[in-house]
């Protein structure tokens, strides 16, 4: 029988090589897998804490990896709903079972392909429904005071400025925008090349605002010296650098987001996601159709799109005001 960890590292293999996920998603998995293992062993098998197998790690990721306590075959439904119980009892989101549970089934689903499992033990498991939360869109009053915040007059504050102008004017995803590279920028064009979720490439627009600000970022002079404030340009593909010269990091460019919005005194929950739901939201406000938006925020599926109509109490207002049967009897449309 083929044990668990083989089994894991087997499919880790597979999505780092056979689908070309990026290794934040490998890691994703990985630890979601190691997770499941460390309560198998623990809580099923009662295994003391010396005699229990490595943990699973994506530097190690080998299909030929062996070493385990358990196989999969030993793994049946009682566990999993135990497994999944102990998660929802530890989780303050029903956002992390979801995505434990998805992760177990990936995992089954490639093994049964794979003829290394021949019957599916979370067949028998329904997948709770996850709690609908509709984003909080900025106004454009909000935004603008979001964006005066960086200081344009320095290097630095001009970065973070454009950075800002690029997540409003084309709806970036933070990732999407920390992995450009000057190949994407098309200034002639007026348009940026995204590789978005599932290395899905795109091509989005940009406001003359965001060109604007882009280039003079990417030429500005103080780029490639070394000043007390940061470093020289180290590496030349990436648009976006931190004060080393590197290209910068999602969680960088978090923790520069939030210092600006303490600044700025906005309250509420607002991330750089924020922006981009508040840029799908006002296109809609201003008449843009759902295809075109769907297109512009890589969104595989309309479905996903349609909860900007939901979120626009503007939008709500608009087509109340149109379509009631006594407004347009007032206005003798009826």
């Amino acid at each position: 029988m083929p044990s668990f960890v083989f089994c894991a590292y087997k499919f880790l293999h597979y999505l780092s090589i056979g689908k070309n996920a990026s290794v934040h998603t490998v890691r994703n998995y990985c630890m979601d897998l190691d997770s499941f293992k460390l309560f198998f062993e623990e809580q099923i098998l009662k295994i003391p804490l010396e005699k229990r197998s490595a943990k699973l790690h994506v530097s190690h990721i080998s299909p030929s990896f062996e070493e385990s306590s358990f196989s999969v075959e030993e793994i049946d439904k009682h566990a999993l709903r135990s497994y999944l119980a102990a998660v929802s009892a530890r989780s303050t989101t029903k956002k992390s079972v979801l995505r434990k549970l998805s992760t177990l089934r990936s995992l089954f689903k490639y093994l049964l392909k794979e003829k290394l499992l021949s019957v599916n033990p979370l067949d028998e498991i329904d997948t709770p429904k996850q709690d609908k939360r509709l984003p909080h869109p900025l106004n454009f009053a909000q935004v603008m005071r979001l964006m005066e915040q960086p200081d344009t007059t320095t290097y630095l504050g001009l970065r973070d400025r454009t950075v800002m102008e690029l997540l409003y004017s084309s709806a970036l995803r933070i990732s999407e925008l920390c992995g450009l590279n000057r190949a994407d920028f098309d200034p002639k064009a007026g348009r940026l090349r995204l590789m978005g979720k599932g290395k899905k490439e795109r091509y989005v627009p940009i406001t003359q605002t965001a060109l604007s600000h882009l280039s003079a970022y990417l030429d500005h002079s103080e780029r490639w010296l070394d000043t007390d404030e940061h470093k020289a340009e180290k590496d030349a593909q990436a648009i976006f650098l931190n004060k080393w010269g590197t290209r910068i990091t999602v969680r960088s460019l978090d923790r520069l987001f939030k210092g600006y919005l303490l600044k700025s005194g906005l309250s509420g929950k607002i991330t750089p996601h924020t922006i981009r739901h508040t840029i799908a939201t006002h296109w809609l406000e201003k008449g843009m159709d759902l295809k075109t938006i769907q297109l512009l925020l890589g969104h595989a599926s309309l479905e996903t799109t349609t909860i900007y109509t939901q979120v626009s109490s503007r939008l709500k207002r608009e087509v109340y005001e149109k379509t009631h049967p006594m407004n347009l009897k007032s206005s003798g449309k009826r």
